[in-house]
């Protein structure tokens, strides 16, 4: 079924499929303006992906879904019964988009097995419905997260949240955030304190904007103040999405989740990673093997548009970090909570 365009986006909202195209919030603009972006072509999703117009594991590999049914819409208007040869370097391009989210090659390897079952006829009502079926999926998983996540906390208590793992980093609801928003609605969280998330200001843009809109509690802080506020007492978790999960339990998440989960641990606080399965790499024994995406080091040597840093300075610009599974209290999916996570956990997790 076909969802109409919202006149604002909204967290529950950040991806739409309308009239055979992709709307998609422009993530680098909220909150101070909410505005979709429409993409008719593979092309324009790759550098949406690229350029963080959308962001977060579950959204990208969402919106990369979409842009497969695209390129089968290219590719079988150029090439006709030859499509499957036609749609590969545009499915190669949405896949180099950023490294570092499985869910994005996930989607498409997901997309890429149903090419498979296809004649040389057009492909791309079967390609929508697939996407589709992909977004509804996350957004039911999300739910389910939610409600095994609030199951874990007893509260009431506040909790600590970094970067944004909310309804518009996923296809609605929210990974770290759809726990939150459920233990929230039980009674079991007070007031959520959300690091800012240097250099992008995610937790200040996005993870602000999101829990305001629902009516929750939330301070924000810079990212260095974590530590201090753990040893003032009243936390009892730090709550957050993941970007790839290795078989061991290592986890790549938003750069500063390493040191989150060390200072939890020193201060006697537990740490709730919550992805949808699809975040799961079996096929990686260990963060290690983890691409760790660099961005651009202009982006720490400035902030709002002005730069900061003196001419000449060197930057290091890593988008992610690897967090360790032994500082990992309990890694929630749709299919079940792994407490202290192993690869044996895990594996029984996802069925081998």
């Amino acid at each position: 079924m076909e969802t109409p365009i919202p006149t604002v986006p909204t967290p529950d909202d950040a991806v739409v499929w309308h009239a055979d195209a992709l709307y998609l919030a422009d993530q680098r603009q909220l909150p101070e303006r909410a505005e979709f972006i429409r993409m008719t072509d593979a092309g324009a999703v790759a550098d949406a992906i690229a350029t963080m117009v959308v962001r977060g594991a579950p959204a990208i590999g969402v919106a990369a879904a979409y842009g497969v049914a695209l390129a089968g819409r290219a590719a079988y208007a150029a090439a006709g019964a030859d499509w499957k040869r036609a749609i590969e370097p545009l499915l190669e391009r949405l896949l180099a988009s950023r490294p570092t989210a499985v869910n994005l090659s996930w989607a498409i390897a997901r997309m890429r097995q149903l090419i498979l079952t296809l004649d040389d006829q057009d492909p791309f009502a079967a390609l929508v419905r697939e996407a589709l079926a992909i977004h509804e999926e996350d957004r039911a998983a999300n739910r389910r997260i939610g409600e095994l996540g609030a199951a874990l906390i007893e509260g009431p208590t506040d909790v600590i949240t970094h970067c944004n793992a909310g309804a518009i980093a996923t296809g609605g609801y929210g990974t770290a955030l759809g726990v939150i928003r459920s233990a929230y609605a039980a009674g079991k969280i007070g007031r959520v304190y959300a690091d800012e998330t240097r250099p992008w200001m995610q937790g200040t843009r996005l993870t602000a904007w999101e829990l305001m809109q629902d009516g929750i509690p939330v301070t924000l802080q810079a990212d260095g103040a974590a530590a201090s506020l753990m040893a003032a007492g009243g936390i009892g978790w730090v709550i957050v999405g993941a970007d790839r999960i290795a078989a061991n339990g290592d986890v790549a998440n938003k750069v500063g989740t390493y040191g989150l989960a060390i200072m939890a641990r020193h201060h006697g606080i537990r740490v709730m990673v919550a992805a949808p399965i699809s975040t799961l790499d079996m096929s990686l024994s260990s963060g290690a093997g983890i691409p760790i995406e660099e961005r651009d080091p202009a982006e720490v040597l400035g902030c709002g548009g002005r730069r900061l840093a003196p001419a000449g300075c060197a930057a290091r610009n890593p988008v992610f970090d690897v967090t360790p599974a032994a500082l990992i209290d309990a890694i929630v999916t749709e299919r079940g909570v792994v407490l202290h996570p192993t690869e044996a956990s895990l594996r029984d997790l996802v069925g081998g």
